[in-house]
């Protein structure tokens, strides 16, 4: 008997899996009270009229070599991304914003077959990079991106605004226009 691993794009019947694992990773994580998407929400980015997000699954099955020759497969993982642009390679690249792989799945190439599906996809459609971020306690994570020989950028450091502060540049310093 083998494990065998494969990538298909989400459906639309997926999205109450993925936004489990959604805050399943935020669990991990330990943020899981910064969930505040629904899985409504998720629906619309990745199947609504203008999607800005895309989602691939991965599913392991077990080759029994019964008579049917027949394989079960069962969702194992997920990768949510969204394009970007640089402007100093004036490219399209593809942001990773969540790559999970719940415990019971994790060493059995799932992660590493969604990294490799999201750099298939990356090169088949002329993108300069594929980008993501990792948290800086997450030593499994870390040690996983530079086995594969993912570069560590040390000198970008992520900013974000969000909630009350973005509401408050947006009125703040669009007024001075």
């Amino acid at each position: 008997m083998s494990v065998q691993v494969r990538i298909r794009d989400a459906r639309r019947e997926d999205v109450a899996l993925i936004f489990g694992w959604i805050v399943e990773l935020a669990e991990y994580e330990r943020a899981p009270e910064q969930v505040t998407g629904t899985p409504a929400l998720l629906d619309e980015a990745l199947f609504g009229a203008a999607p800005t997000a895309e989602a691939v699954i991965a599913e392991t099955g077990e080759d029994v070599r019964s008579d049917a020759g027949t394989t079960t497969w069962q969702p194992a993982g997920f990768a949510l991304f969204h394009s970007t642009f640089s402007t100093w390679e004036s490219r399209p690249g593809i942001w990773l914003e969540d790559l999970y792989v719940p415990p019971v799945h994790r060493r059995a190439g799932v992660g590493a077959a969604l990294l490799a599906h999201l750099a298939q996809i990356t090169v088949a459609r002329g993108c300069a990079r594929l980008e993501w971020a990792a948290l800086d306690w997450n030593e499994p994570a870390l040690n996983f991106y530079e086995k594969i020989g993912a570069n560590r950028l040390e000198a970008w450091i992520l900013h974000r605004l969000d909630g009350s502060e973005l509401a408050r540049v947006a009125r703040d310093l669009g007024s001075a226009e």
